[in-house]
């Protein structure tokens, strides 16, 4: 590793929300230095989603591994960290507990401050580990599976939301399209590669509008419309073309993001945009907001697909602005797993 500056401010990141555990240690916010991840995907998989309290027991169990390895990765020791970043929601609450405990242990044993992040915060946070150049104000896309919030990035740590889901999230709604066509967990991946051979046209399924706020998302009417034809074909006696269903469903969800999202970024003049959480890794929403964002002149980011997920690296990145505004959290930080931005 190179030389460290006294001026050097290095994060050591938790992130255990849902079914990943990650620690991640970053450079004065944009540069990483070590970025580990234990995925609980294979034990969660033969179950169709993600079983809570599993995912809890296995963070206990890989928590301070990671850790270490995430130190040793960058080549630091905990007394060269200046602060200690941790999600603390929102997120299921057992998982979201570890890593919130764990934190405050290390900061409580080695005095070093303790930064707790909001996941989402996070999530739009990863798009500064890429792109050093990309400063707020812009506006932000947020999509995973239990967050579409369409976010007004004025300053770092400064959010306003404008627009989200009503009901089901995009991921959610991947997650539970990809089981009704029989693909399993995790379904967002899947469907991205089953959709590449079918035709997105082939079925003409609802893209819905939110008339309280034409910012807003409403995916449980698609996902019901996915179900209701797959029924009908069943009734029928019909084959079903499953690369059709995936393509014609991926194309309304990705129709729906796009065509709300710059609406909203033209109507309040936003030149910059970015998309974040684990549906911005899909093929075909990165390919429609690059040639959309294209058109209207709009300057796109978007991260790695290693940083859509849940990942350490970007609570360190956010976690870094937020000690700089001068945020930190004492032994009474708990998990808050409906947190508000």
């Amino acid at each position: 590793m190179e030389q460290l500056n006294r001026e050097d401010t290095l994060i050591l990141a938790i992130e255990s929300s849902c079914d990943e555990t990650a620690a991640s240690v970053v450079k004065n916010g944009r540069e990483v230095l070590s970025d580990v991840i234990y995925t609980q995907i294979a034990l969660h998989t033969r179950f169709g989603g993600v079983v809570p309290e599993i995912a809890s027991r296995k963070h206990i169990e890989k928590i301070n591994q990671v850790i270490e390895q995430a130190l040793e990765d960058a080549g630091v020791g905990l007394s060269d960290i200046t602060a200690i970043a941790v999600t603390y929601g929102p997120g299921l609450v057992g998982a979201l507990l570890v890593g919130v405990a764990e934190a405050k242990a290390i900061s409580f044993a080695t005095g070093i401050p303790l930064v707790g992040v909001h996941h989402i915060s996070g999530h739009i946070s990863a798009n500064y580990i890429e792109h050093r150049e990309l400063e707020p104000p812009f506006l932000c896309l947020v999509a995973s599976g239990g967050h579409s919030h369409l976010v007004n990035v004025r300053d770092y740590g400064e959010y306003d939301i404008i627009g989200r889901t009503r009901d089901d999230a995009a991921g959610e709604a991947f997650d539970k399209v990809a089981r009704a066509i029989g693909l399993g967990y995790p379904g967002g991946p899947k469907i991205d590669s089953l959709a590449r051979e079918g035709n997105p046209d082939a079925i003409p399924f609802p893209r819905a509008k939110v008339a309280e706020n034409e910012y807003d998302f409403s995916f449980s009417g698609l996902k019901s419309a996915v179900l209701n034809y797959l029924n009908s074909c069943q009734m029928k006696g019909e084959e079903v073309n499953r690369a059709d269903v995936a393509a014609s469903f991926q194309k309304a969800v990705t129709d729906v993001l796009t065509e709300h999202s710059l609406h909203a970024a033209e109507s309040l003049g936003c030149r910059k945009f970015a998309i974040a959480g684990g549906v911005a890794s899909n093929s075909s929403l990165r390919r429609a907001f690059e040639q959309e964002c294209a058109a209207r002149g709009i300057e796109f980011f978007y991260p790695s697909p290693r940083y859509c997920t849940d990942n350490a690296a970007m609570i360190g990145a956010a976690g870094y602005y937020e000690y700089k505004r001068g945020v930190c959290h004492g032994y009474d930080l708990n998990a808050v797993p409906n947190l508000k931005l």
